[in-house]
């Protein structure tokens, strides 16, 4: 499930987080090797950390979801592999990848963009932007 449950409380341990996200990194890095980034995807999405307002953590965890965004090569077949339940922290994390402006980065996610949004529609786009209060 791509909520936050795994980080119920905004003022938990910032080192708890901290160590959950190396944890997923690495459990990431395993579903890479293995020829699975849409798995890899799923995973980077799933407990982030939204509620917490300390950078560190929101960067940390960017990271790990910039990682296994960049090795989807079919966004197509992705979406014919990603749950709705993503679509919604997707998009949060695809804005934050935009306003990198890096060029690699900006291009992924604009592929990525286009395709959520003929598949999610415009409510998905307005509930990222909308939700103030679960930031990545």
């Amino acid at each position: 499930m791509a909520s936050s449950a795994a980080y119920p409380d905004a003022d938990e341990n910032l080192e708890a987080i901290i160590t959950r996200i190396e944890q997923k990194s690495r459990k990431i890095e395993t579903l890479l090797k293995q020829s699975k980034p849409v798995e890899a995807l799923k995973t980077a999405l799933e407990g982030s950390p939204l509620k917490t307002r300390d950078e560190r953590c929101k960067s940390a965890n960017w990271i790990v979801v910039h990682r296994a965004m960049m090795a989807i090569r079919d966004v197509d077949g992705m979406f014919n592999s990603l749950d709705p339940e993503y679509y919604d922290i997707l998009m949060k994390y695809l804005y934050r990848g935009l306003s990198t402006g890096d060029r690699p980065t900006c291009d992924q996610c604009l592929k990525i963009h286009e395709k959520l949004t003929e598949k999610a529609g415009l409510g998905c786009i307005l509930r990222s932007l909308a939700d103030t209060v679960n930031t990545v």
